[in-house]
């Protein structure tokens, strides 16, 4: 026993910090000898730990694996790089404690908890994309890890080998994509109805070696959208800009389409796009409808939710009958954009009570305001227009709407399919031939 690396004078001093006082003389012995066997055996566990990870320098994290394989708890504290440092205690030569700050216990009591630390865990992030690493708090830069004072090229190993450090990749654009892009960027801006913008489309549609550029030309069609609303033709070239991107096969502008998609949908659903009324705010819209289908066909198969969230998005604009008239007009061509089968799953269902709603705004003695008497029969047009095509494509044939104006004729090309539709469909296409019919000012017929 006396040959313990645990004197029998460290028990008694715990003992006595703990209030353990009335204690026999002859357990301090056997105490002492059973801790030294307890921590010669977590040591072992812990070297074991430290050479099978191949280090040479135990650590902290080696004595917490040891103490889980022996189930026993860890130690409950934040781990700390710093080297503990100890005091003498006065009048014990072989004495020492930690040197701690003193705390008052008020300020303890009166402290929040700390946060327990976390347990290990494993987290996915992005490291690099497309060659860059992203500056997140989970890649930090590398000079932010050196010591201020030891801020260097090269460290030394613990068996004395030289390593090299390399900095982050950072996103470096040549002289000549810079040109490029300053002037892409002018010719969308100021200059976009020139020969010159047209021929730059076609070298964005087409050029395979344009990626570097697609997050800068991102940033650039996110900004000016958001700050423009009001500038029609920067909208329209920005817009002709975005279906150039998408139209290039060699680009890989996946990673960009959570931020390409608010500007197109929002030159599509806007309550005001452009300030003067004389802006054809819905081409527009219609070449953004045409766009986001685009995005949604080509890009489907990779993001499964993507048409299913846009295809909510409209629908929400479409059926909400406090938006404007121009963002129902938005709505109702991005879904028949979005294909036929869409438009006859939530347009036809809801044709007739939105023409209930429409019909108000289209009367002269109900809608006093031309404006809004013109919109209102935009959108009666286009509606009247996508369900026609849809019911057309379900006869085996597409009926362009001005056949359909032609009341005799179509009449007799409906004949023959007529049976095939089923009551609600049949009701649909009377509503439909009644509507035509009104706006034609020819009379009805029987079917």
């Amino acid at each position: 026993m006396s040959s313990s690396i645990v004197p029998k004078e460290t028990i008694e001093v715990i003992a006595q910090g703990i209030g353990v006082n009335n204690l026999s003389p002859d357990v301090f012995p056997s105490l002492a000898a059973d801790a030294e066997y307890r921590v010669r055996e977590i040591m072992q566990e812990a070297i074991k730990c430290m050479r099978h990870s191949k280090r040479t320098v135990l650590t902290s994290d080696d004595v917490d694996t040891a103490l889980n394989l022996r189930n026993v708890e860890p130690i409950y504290c934040l781990a700390s790089g710093d080297a503990l440092q100890f005091k003498r205690a006065a009048r014990h030569k072989d004495l020492f404690y930690v040197d701690e700050k003193d705390l008052e216990f008020k300020d303890v009591i009166e402290a929040p908890l700390s946060k327990a630390p976390p347990d290990i865990t494993v987290l996915a992030h992005w490291l690099a994309i497309e060659g860059v690493q992203p500056a997140i708090p989970e890649n930090a830069p590398v000079e932010a890890l050196v010591m201020p004072s030891d801020n260097k090229k090269s460290e030394i190993k613990e068996d004395g080998v030289s390593v090299d450090i390399k900095l982050p990749v950072k996103h470096v654009l040549s002289r000549e994509l810079q040109l490029y892009f300053e002037k892409i960027t002018e010719l969308t801006v100021s200059k976009s109805d020139c020969v010159l913008f047209k021929e730059a489309l076609v070298s964005l549609a087409n050029d395979s070696g344009l990626h570097p550029l697609v997050p800068y030309f991102t940033y650039f069609v996110v900004d000016e959208v958001t700050r423009n609303l009001n500038n029609f033709p920067l909208l329209f070239s920005l817009m002709r800009l975005v279906g150039s991107l998408i139209q290039n096969p060699h680009l890989h502008i996946e990673p960009y389409l959570h931020q390409l998609m608010p500007p197109v949908m929002t030159c599509l659903v806007a309550k005001r796009l452009g300030s003067k009324f004389s802006d054809n705010h819905w081409e527009l819209r219609n070449f953004a409808a045409k766009l986001v289908a685009s995005i949604c066909k080509r890009f489907g198969h990779v993001y499964h939710t993507l048409q299913p969230r846009v295809t909510r998005t409209l629908l929400h604009s479409f059926l909400d009958p406090t938006k404007a008239l121009p963002q129902h007009y938005g709505a109702i061509q991005g879904l028949a954009a979005l294909g036929p089968s869409v438009v006859r799953l939530l347009v036809l269902p809801n044709f007739e009570p939105y023409l209930q709603l429409l019909e108000p705004e289209l009367q002269v003695e109900k809608q006093t305001n031309a404006t809004k008497r013109h919109e209102a029969w935009r959108v009666y047009g286009a509606l009247l227009l996508v369900c026609a095509y849809t019911i057309s494509s379900r006869c085996y044939r597409v009926f362009y709407v001005h056949q359909l104006m032609l009341a005799g004729r179509v009449a007799e090309k409906f004949q023959l399919p007529f049976q095939t539709f089923h009551e609600h469909e049949r009701k649909l296409i009377r509503l439909l031939l009644y509507e035509c019919i009104k706006i034609n000012g020819k009379p009805a017929w029987k079917i």
